[in-house]
């Protein structure tokens, strides 16, 4: 069965919910490893006020019993802790808004979504379109993770760069080690102890500096995320139809992030520069489970399909939209010139972007997973996957 996915709820409504239908019955999870990449989310150099406010921790109401899925829908809720200061402003029923926000910012989807539904107060649309909603993603795709773990998948994000300070090695070059299992672990431990997610400690340094002068001048700056999947098999997507080809599917689900303006599979737009001899990854021999390749440049997809070599994707995250020295705008209740709303809002959000990057990875990975070796239960799934692997062995 193929999994669906649905999220709801407002940045500061009663909560964020999710619902996972497609699950095999009998999958064990792990109630802090779900929380802990909650907790990984709200972390990060340049986050805003509200992170001092939420502590993000997820509840299921239905789909498990004793820790163990039941194959049917898994029902996420993550309570909005600052719901409490926002009851008359958001109420459900009835409530009082006597300030209501008609100014929009530039680079946010305000003006947009006031035109397409026809309201006149843009926290109708800023509620929804905020990245509070990401929050969900992550508990979604933290339960996807576990999934995938089942199958010896694993996944990183770091982050490469913030602004024009980036980080002297790709996560491709990593990958290029030889044992790529204890060195997800490594950049994973890295990761989590670098206040801005970078495997680099002197270029550390050099992007906290970047993100303290933007603040001190009332800006915001972006960046970019890499996120990668190890022990992935091949023939996951399918070449047959240009709605079932891996690359694509995971390069929208990465473009559906908030802030997220281009997204590159391999080299991506290096590729452009290079011949075919130099570019395509030659195939050196068949002594392992898949053909060993000389280089990584396809990042681990090949006509739409994983081909066994680790999957890795850059994103291009811009600069968060919310200014405290905010850009000229138009006030759309009188016409009027006049400087764009100021919301509470981060600096530099890019460190988490990269923990959401991981989650639409995991979910991608794990849609696909179900496609390809999916049954109602975890045993069958395995059963399915290890029969695949021992055919290719």
């Amino acid at each position: 069965m193929p999994l669906r996915i649905l999220t709801g709820g407002e940045s500061h409504g009663p909560n964020l919910s999710g619902i996972i239908e497609g699950l095999p019955a009998g999958l064990r999870l792990d109630e802090d490893e779900l929380n802990q990449q909650l907790s990984k989310r709200q972390q990060g150099y340049g986050r805003g006020g509200r992170m001092k406010i939420e502590s993000d921790r997820v509840s299921i109401s239905s789909g498990l019993r004793f820790g163990t899925t039941l194959g049917s829908p898994l029902v996420l809720q993550i309570d909005n802790r600052d719901w409490t200061n926002w009851t008359e402003r958001m109420g459900i029923w009835k409530g009082n808004e006597t300030d209501p926000m008609t100014v929009p910012r530039p680079g946010h989807a305000d003006l947009a979504g006031i035109i397409k539904y026809g309201h006149d107060d843009i926290r109708n649309i800023l509620e929804r379109a905020s990245a509070r909603e990401t929050a969900m993603r992550t508990a979604i795709g933290a339960v996807c993770r576990q999934l995938l773990k089942v199958f010896d998948i694993e996944i990183i994000g770091l982050v490469a760069a913030i602004g024009s300070v980036c980080a002297k090695k790709n996560l491709r070059q990593y990958l290029d080690e030889t044992d790529a299992s204890a060195l997800m672990h490594r950049l994973a431990e890295t990761a989590t102890g670098s206040p801005v997610r970078c495997a680099d400690r002197e270029t550390e340094k050099q992007m906290m500096g970047l993100i303290d002068l933007c603040r001190k001048d009332g800006d915001s700056i972006g960046g970019l995320i890499e996120v990668a999947a190890t022990g992935v098999p091949a023939g996951l997507g399918s070449h047959v139809h240009w709605d079932r080809r891996l690359d694509a599917r995971l390069a929208a689900l990465m473009m559906s992030i908030p802030g997220i303006k281009s997204v590159e599979i391999g080299m991506g737009t290096a590729s452009a520069a290079l011949p075919g001899s130099e570019m395509h990854d030659a195939i050196l021999s068949t002594d392992t489970l898949y053909p060993r390749r000389a280089s990584n440049h396809a990042g681990g997809i090949e006509g739409g399909m994983s081909n066994g070599q680790p999957i890795c994707i850059r994103c291009a995250m811009k600069a968060i939209p919310t200014l405290t020295s905010p850009l000229p705008s138009i006030d759309i209740a009188t016409g009027k010139k006049a400087d764009a709303h100021k919301e509470r809002s981060d600096v530099c959000a890019v460190p988490a972007a990269s923990v959401v990057g991981e989650a639409m990875l995991a979910i991608g990975l794990a849609e696909a997973m179900c496609e390809r070796h999916g049954h109602d239960n975890i045993e069958q799934m395995r059963a399915a996957w290890k029969h695949f692997s021992e055919i290719r062995g």
